[in-house]
């Protein structure tokens, strides 16, 4: 589980965020939405230790994480999973030295645990016998399943997926979400999914927060956010003609 407790981060005079608090629960998948710009990323951001709060703390299982030394947030870090919006796969390694890389940095393994790991990993995102591929002889779907494999690679407590379904097409979307939502449940973590996709949130979202303008605006599950007068949020969810054919069935059956 990770705490978020009145969170407020500013850059010079502008402030991006402003007294946001959030509890991101294990074994779901928690979504941060919002407008670009909005704060979503610089949130994300101040959890993994990449931006330091000016107020505020951020708890991973009890722990207060802002305060901690580079040392301490190390050991943080190596619990932590990230999927990259655009997969940040290395393109001069192999699929398989691109899994083993976390494992490299941050476990004893021996070279035959390591591969042995990675093929776990890799059999589970439905890539076996890909191993030595390079990341130019994949397409963007097997890329991003190559950059999950990776961020489960050293067993994660924590997983963080920025856009995952940045530039897929929506057959390939639907893979993605669902193997990221059947991961986080079958290896208990602690899932954190930034995106502004409603189908995206519709499919898999559990707990959902959306950022307007710096401040956490609203907070409930999939099936809330479709019935939800907030006018914020509403002009958010229906911006895409997918949601606005869903909220015209839903009125049809009421």
């Amino acid at each position: 589980m990770i705490e978020v407790k009145n969170v407020s981060k500013s850059f010079g005079d502008t402030q991006v965020l402003k007294d946001v608090s959030y509890t991101y629960e294990r074994g779901k998948v928690n979504m941060i939405i919002g407008q670009s710009g909005s704060g979503k990323s610089v949130l994300a951001k101040c959890m993994v230790g990449l931006h330091r709060p000016e107020q505020g703390q951020i708890y991973y299982d009890g722990e207060d994480f802002v305060p901690m030394s580079r040392e301490e947030k190390s050991l943080i870090r190596q619990h932590i999973g990230m999927l990259f919006q655009a997969s940040a796969l290395f393109d001069n390694l192999t699929v398989e030295e691109n899994v083993m890389f976390p494992l490299s940095m941050f476990t004893d393994m021996s070279k035959s645990e390591m591969q042995h790991r990675a093929d776990e990993v890799l059999e589970r995102v439905n890539l076996s016998g890909k191993n030595k591929l390079y990341p130019a002889e994949t397409s963007g779907g097997m890329q991003k399943r190559i950059a999950i494999a990776r961020a489960i690679s050293a067993k994660p407590r924590y997983l963080f997926c920025d856009e995952p379904n940045s530039g897929l097409d929506p057959l390939t979307s639907i893979v993605i979400d669902n193997l990221i939502s059947d991961i986080t449940k079958e290896m208990d973590i602690t899932t954190v999914v930034i995106t502004h996709d409603m189908n995206s949130v519709i499919e898999i979202g559990e707990n959902i927060m959306f950022i307007y303008n710096g401040e956490k605006w609203w907070e409930g599950t999939k099936e809330e956010i479709i019935t939800t007068d907030n006018p914020e949020i509403n002009e958010f969810v229906y911006a895409s003609e997918f949601m606005k054919t869903l909220k015209q069935q839903l009125q049809r059956r009421v």
